[in-house]
């Protein structure tokens, strides 16, 4: 590469900060988190990140930030992506590839649906709300 001018500098100043936006947690509400540890990676998970910010860019997700972690500890399944989205429940998809990163990010994040053929984990609601209030107590003799 030669030498640039000014105003190609900034022009690669200003696509880089764009690549990197979706990396940047700054305002953002909801997350898409990748499980980059060796399993994770040996199993694809670096084509799956690359997928993910690929589609939230096509797309314009700015609300959508992009993060990696380590190991899940669902290696049976990587690679695993967790998704956190308001008014939604907490998901760990797995088998994750290229195709699958697209179909997540229109159904879970546009269409606000599920990508059902993919969780692997997702928490169950907190017991003691979701148990009912007049639960008989059965510890009484």
């Amino acid at each position: 590469m030669g030498r640039m001018t000014l105003d190609e500098l900034r022009k690669l100043r200003e696509q880089k900060r764009r690549d990197m936006s979706p990396r940047d947690n700054t305002g953002k509400t909801a997350q898409i988190i990748i499980g980059m540890g060796t399993c994770g990676l040996a199993a694809g998970a670096k084509e799956t990140f690359d997928a993910f910010v690929a589609a939230l860019v096509e797309l314009r997700l700015e609300h959508v930030a992009v993060r990696q972690t380590g190991c899940m500890g669902l290696c049976y399944s990587e690679p695993t992506v967790e998704v956190v989205v308001p008014g939604m429940p907490t998901v760990v998809y797995g088998k994750v590839n290229a195709e699958v990163a697209r179909r997540i990010v229109q159904k879970h994040l546009v269409d606000r649906r599920l990508v059902d053929d993919h969780i692997y984990d997702k928490p169950a609601a907190d017991w003691t709300t979701a148990r009912p209030a007049a639960a008989p107590d059965t510890n009484k003799r």
